[in-house]
């Protein structure tokens, strides 16, 4: 069938869908001239309303020639005055465009869209709110648009926001960002279905990509979308003062409403289990909950990396002495919280009340740069080397450890491969020139081993086929309320 279409009907769809989106441009273009931030605050004129019908009609056409014949959409579409925030999940592809074109609602957008010939034409004419990446102070400028749109009294046109922010397999919701709960109003949430017998709709990052999945879906008969605006959310007291309360009680009417679970991992998490690097992390590692924890404190991405050298810095000036909770506070510069407890817990390895403060580096190391193992690896060296640059098996076993965040760990065979001359100390340059030898040194020398059915440490556990990482969610609520796996058991 594929061969078929792509000879036949293919190449039609892809005409005509292309056909659509250049005769929008001149209706958009023009409405989008001159257009200031008070002008877009007032009602529409009513040329203004004539482009909008005659845009949503293309944009259907578009669709249309997509293969879409039929959009089945269920509820009611709230005014901006009843709800400015529409929130949009589960987001798994950019066919979930279909909505915006619909409503045409204002969405978060990279500022870099607006440059793309046509589309960033189409983009503009919807007003969204862009998000720069060379703006250091982007992220809280975004919020703060937000928020004074979404406090406009229905002036300014309802956001759209995808709060997964990532596209997922749709088989759970995974953790909203915050950002559209921030300003306290009341949100519609919205949720998406594809209900086609073959999915070519999702779009992640494993998988196939953006022109194949073009292709595949430009290939099959029909393609079928469901749209369902559930009931307002109005928020309670408490929801308005904790967005991430707001953003989870969401979560879960839209989870309910999809037939679907939730998890507490965020695309961050999957990026982590899933990371290239040559360490990959077992299914059991607890450096999943280490950067929950993390992000909980509000060490923030963006900043992560400098924090890193910070705290490395501060770690070799205490020359491997442990330390109690009171002091890793003071440490990271945050107050005693539960959230701070349960990161001490993580390295806590014989329950005696101190740790050592080398780990945390090592595991922070891991959170910010998930795919450079050697750079952690070289900055463990410069926190356990010896005066002379040299580390032993043990010190070796510990760095591995706390780099896997497993409890146990063999590295004899791999010490052994590194120390050629049997002096029972490597570098750094020894381990540096052993690593550009054997790429990869894991597999053979420490996976081999480690990784079986017994402990499950299986790699192939952590992959999944076109879409978001397996589910490292408790399986039950016996096993989410035991205590915190710690480094060592």
């Amino acid at each position: 069938q594929i061969a078929f279409m792509t000879l036949t009907l293919f190449p039609i769809r892809l005409f005509f869908a292309a056909f659509m989106m250049l005769l929008a441009w001149p209706f958009a273009f023009i409405a989008s001239m001159g257009s200031d931030e008070q002008e877009l605050e007032k009602p529409l004129s009513w040329w203004r309303k004539i482009v909008d019908i005659l845009l949503k009609a293309i944009m259907r056409m578009m669709w249309l020639a997509g293969g879409f014949h039929w959009i089945n959409v269920k509820g009611r579409q709230a005014l901006p005055a009843e709800a400015a925030i529409l929130t949009v999940a589960p987001h798994s592809s950019y066919f979930d465009a279909i909505p915006v074109t619909m409503t045409f609602a204002s969405i978060v957008m990279k500022a870099e869209s607006k440059d793309i010939p046509v589309w960033g034409t189409l983009i503009k004419y919807i007003r969204p709110v862009f998000v720069s990446r060379s703006d250091q102070d982007s992220r809280r400028k975004t919020v703060e648009e937000i928020k004074r749109r979404a406090q406009s009294d229905g002036k300014w046109p309802q956001i759209m926001i995808f709060p997964e922010g990532t596209c997922t397999n749709r088989s759970c919701l995974i953790t909203f960002k915050p950002g559209a709960f921030i300003p306290g109003v009341p949100v519609q949430p919205v949720v998406l279905r594809y209900p086609n017998k073959l999915d070519t709709i999702t779009w992640t990052w494993q998988g196939p990509g953006a022109l194949e999945i073009l292709w595949l879906t430009l290939c099959q008969l029909h393609n079928s979308v469901e749209i369902e605006f559930l009931p307002v959310y109005i928020p309670s007291e408490e929801e308005r003062k904790n967005p991430v309360l707001y953003a989870n009680n969401v979560r879960h009417v839209m989870a309910e409403a999809l037939g679907v679970p939730v998890t507490d991992y965020t695309f961050e998490d999957c990026q982590l289990a899933l990371a290239e690097g040559q360490l990959r992390l077992p299914a059991d590692t607890c450096l999943l909950e280490f950067a929950k924890l993390v992000r909980s404190l509000g060490l923030k991405p963006e900043t992560l990396e400098d924090d890193l050298d910070k705290y490395a810095a501060s770690a070799t000036k205490m020359k491997k002495e442990k330390v109690d909770l009171k002091e890793f506070s003071a440490y990271l510069e945050f107050p005693v919280s539960h959230t701070l407890e349960s990161m001490f817990a993580l390295f806590d390895e014989n329950e005696d009340g101190v740790i050592d403060i080398r780990e945390f580096v090592i595991a922070l190391s891991v959170v910010c740069k998930p795919s450079k193992t050697l750079e952690t690896i070289q900055l463990a060296f410069q926190l356990y080397q010896s005066e002379n640059g040299t580390i032993t098996e043990d010190d070796l076993a510990h760095i591995l450890k706390t780099a896997m965040g497993v409890s146990q760990i063999d590295v004899t065979h791999l010490f052994r491969a590194v120390d050629e001359e049997e002096e029972g100390e490597i570098t750094y340059d020894d381990f540096y020139r052993f690593a550009e030898l054997h790429p990869y040194f894991a597999e053979d020398y420490l996976y081999a081993d480690q990784m079986g059915d017994e402990n499950g440490l299986e790699t192939s556990s952590l992959s999944a086929p076109n879409g978001i990482c397996t589910d490292f969610s408790p399986e039950s609520v016996e096993v989410k309320n035991k205590h915190l796996q710690k480094k060592l058991n």
